[in-house]
């Protein structure tokens, strides 16, 4: 019988996962959301997905599982076959969930792999149009004549829209309930109705809505003006300082995918941003195209973990 080193075993298990990752994939491959449809998220899953099927030669299919401020999206990938087969796309809220929750049943940072940031969009103070405001200013007047009797909406407990809004009123010194609901579409479909007064929402959800005047658009928490909304200034320029939030859109697959299946998920992904169709489609909803390595994602993830769990510390913000 022949006998195997452990060096000749790591070889054989080696070339089986490069000949596995060549075979990627071979049956639909599904995007977990842990949003409802119609948010950013979604949007950008639903940008993403097509693009993936034609490099690939088999479909990669959006699966939006929404509750619990992405939880159960997140914990549903992180216990997934490490195959390629179930990936998720989220933002900044894995890394936020880690210090919000008391317990979460996933680690953003050790169960996941994370593959490519596909885009980002800052996110812009919106508000109802019956709300008696013209900028900044006279929202933080407002709200500071009546502490705890505005509301602002939420794709959920710990997405970057509950934390940029305790952030703002963390650095404004008012007081504005947390309304959360489950996903960016219902959060905006509540704005519109008037059930609450303002949100923190990205400009792909916000930009029809405004050009149409269901909703006002104050001011952008990102570091500077968007291009789709130049008239929009920036929370620092009107005022507000250390509310800077972009909010990113990236892919992650369970922990022990095998290298070559992320590599070639993020080859794919940072194709998919250099396409001019696709940059001109990003852009035109008000995100920008990213495409980054594995690497430079894990990067990002550690420290947005650090970052939001000093927010969250800092805001006393809690999961509602």
């Amino acid at each position: 019988m022949k006998r195997f080193t452990p060096a000749l075993l790591l070889l054989a298990q080696l070339a089986a996962s490069g000949a596995y990752a060549q075979s990627y994939p071979t049956k639909p491959v599904r995007i977990v959301v842990g949003f409802t449809p119609g948010g950013g998220v979604d949007i950008n899953a639903r940008l993403l997905s097509p693009e993936l099927t034609k490099q690939f030669g088999h479909q990669f299919i959006v699966d939006n599982r929404p509750g619990a401020g992405t939880n159960i999206a997140n914990e549903y990938v992180a216990k997934a076959p490490p195959d390629g087969y179930t990936l998720l796309m989220n933002t900044a809220a894995i890394a936020i969930n880690m210090s919000l929750y008391k317990k979460v049943n996933f680690d953003a940072l050790k169960d996941f792999a994370p593959v490519s940031v596909f885009s980002q969009s800052p996110n812009i103070l919106t508000v109802h149009p019956s709300l008696p405001v013209k900028n900044v200013k006279d929202v933080i007047a407002l709200a500071k004549s009546k502490p705890g009797t505005m509301n602002y909406s939420s794709a959920g407990s710990g997405t970057t829209q509950h934390l940029t809004a305790e952030l703002f009123k963390l650095r404004t010194g008012t007081n504005i309930v947390h309304v959360p609901y489950k996903g960016s579409a219902p959060s905006l479909t509540a704005l519109l109705g008037g059930e609450v007064e303002m949100t923190f929402a990205n400009i792909p959800a916000i930009s029809s809505h405004v050009k149409s005047k269901r909703l006002r658009a104050l001011a952008n928490a990102g570091t500077k003006r968007a291009d789709q909304m130049p008239d929009v200034p920036t929370l620092k320029e009107s005022g507000v300082n250390g509310v800077e939030v972009v909010v990113w859109y990236g892919v992650l697959a369970p922990a022990a995918t095998p290298r070559d299946i992320v590599n070639s998920l993020a080859t794919a992904i940072a194709k998919v941003t250099r396409s001019p169709e696709m940059r001109q489609r990003l852009i035109d909803q008000g995100a920008e195209p990213v495409g980054n390595t594995p690497e430079q994602f894990s990067k990002l993830m550690h420290e947005e973990v650090t970052r939001w769990a000093e927010v969250v510390k800092v805001s006393g913000a809690k999961a509602d």
